[in-house]
């Protein structure tokens, strides 16, 4: 077993698919219209293609307003990314206007910094030594 598809609840699918294309570089894999204005718009790693799609789902469901802003105003990171290096990916995403919520934090052998991915998710990206 293995995961194949994951999701982030969005509030719009064009400025979510703009941020995690043009300032994470994620590439589009599918963006398939479901009816009226939702589609179903996945996000892969570059880096693997055919692996695990990120789904930016429309955030339409009454529950999930409440589930994502009181995550958001908690604080708790909605998903988390690998990266070859926290400190580098800190310092090129704030280049391009990121805001962060945790500035790099090293703990032993893993490092974490937390994101706002301006769609209404925190996203925690990390590596590991």
């Amino acid at each position: 077993m293995r995961i194949h598809v994951t999701s982030v609840f969005v509030h719009d699918q064009d400025e979510a698919l703009r941020f995690y294309t043009d300032v994470l570089g994620f590439e589009k894999k599918h963006d398939v219209p479901l009816g009226g204005e939702n589609r179903w718009l996945t996000v892969v790693s570059p880096e693997d293609p055919n692996g695990t799609e990120l789904l930016l789902e429309p955030d339409k469901h009454p529950a999930v307003k409440p589930y994502t802003t009181a995550l958001f105003a908690d604080g708790i990171p909605v998903a988390s990314f690998r990266v070859d290096d926290v400190h580098a990916e800190f310092d090129r995403l704030g280049k391009l206007g990121v805001r962060f919520t945790q500035e790099p934090l090293d703990m032993g052998p893993v490092a974490t910094a937390v994101l706002d991915d301006t769609c209404g998710n925190l996203i925690q990206i990390m590596h590991s030594s």
